[in-house]
């Protein structure tokens, strides 16, 4: 009976210690992260056509073209703010779901460069910059190495999904406002169109190392190094302003100037008069059917990057 007594004390123990143990290791369940980031880009490539324009950067002197380059970039390159919410399953292994903004900065897309207004080719001055907006959520699986000293290291690698956003594509040109029914130019003036390309949705990969640093119970800071890799290609795109020497001229544009859909193939029954068999006349040189949407390929853009996280955690 002692011996039976003995046992059950010692068991009783045993599962006290092991429990106290588990607790100890066990960190807390949930977590919320509140951050800000800056992200430089990573990977250049060739901006898609704008409006017709080629991704290049042009310079005439004296009507004459001087000098020409392609125009690369990326729009991983710019700030982000985001809270993340976080569950951890045991002291190693977690979850996070992450709710962010982002603003990338303004890249130039084409330009063309002129001494003289219009050249004897009827080439004119002009510039197009981009800047994407966009709403990401970023589930992630999180991998927690250890904490020494109040610093608690970690991995995680997961997902990007874009739920939200455009591509806002801003145009400043001195161009052609008038046409003859021949289709040449018969005024000149300053105009500014302002874009706005929707995406297809798509998915993105996301990895990153970071650390926390408990300043209380419940809070610490922490720093995380992200690398996230993904692209987009255009759907739809909507001109929202079009003005002529300050003044709005959005009203005298066709449906096929202001709407555009994407496509991956073009051919003669698209509504594009590259493809389309039909003659473009000069009050509708945009398309031969002013009253559909345009039609274009459909191009892609990346939003590839490297940042910098900086913020808060609180665990409950």
């Amino acid at each position: 009976m002692k011996k039976s007594l003995f046992l059950l004390g010692m068991m009783v123990c045993s599962m006290t210690m092991v429990a106290q143990t588990e607790k100890a290791e066990k960190p807390e369940s949930w977590y919320f992260k509140l951050g800000g980031s800056y992200f430089l880009q990573t990977a250049a490539t060739e901006f898609p056509t704008v409006g017709g324009n080629l991704p290049l950067d042009r310079t005439y002197v004296g009507g004459k073209l001087v000098s020409e380059e392609s125009v690369t970039g990326s729009f991983g390159e710019g700030f982000r703010t985001g809270i993340t919410a976080g569950y951890r399953f045991n002291a190693r292994l977690g979850v996070e779901l992450g709710v962010n903004y982002y603003s990338s900065n303004d890249k130039t897309m084409a330009q063309t460069r002129s001494d003289v207004p219009i050249t004897p080719a009827g080439v004119y001055s002009f510039k197009s910059v981009g800047q994407i907006t966009a709403f990401d959520l970023a589930p992630a699986l999180v991998l927690f190495l250890g904490e020494h000293k109040g610093f608690e290291p970690y991995t995680k690698v997961g997902i990007l999904v874009p739920i939200h956003g455009d591509l806002e594509i801003t145009t400043d040109a001195y161009a052609p406002i008038a046409f003859a029914p021949t289709g040449a130019p018969t005024a000149f003036g300053n105009v500014r169109s302002v874009d706005k390309v929707k995406p297809n949705p798509t998915v993105g990969f996301v990895a990153a190392l970071g650390t926390s640093y408990k300043l209380g119970k419940n809070i610490s800071v922490f720093a995380e190094l992200e690398y996230r890799n993904f692209t987009v290609h255009g759907k739809t795109k909507e001109t929202t302003e079009f003005t002529v020497n300050g003044n709005d001229a959005l009203a005298t544009r066709t449906t096929a100037q202001i709407h555009t859909n994407y496509r991956s193939k073009l051919d003669v029954n698209s509504n594009n008069p590259l493809f389309n068999p039909n003659t473009a006349t000069a009050d509708t040189k945009d398309t031969t059917r002013p009253n559909d949407a345009m039609d274009e390929l459909s191009s892609y853009v990346g939003i590839s990057g490297l940042g910098l996280t900086l913020g808060l955690k609180y665990s409950l």
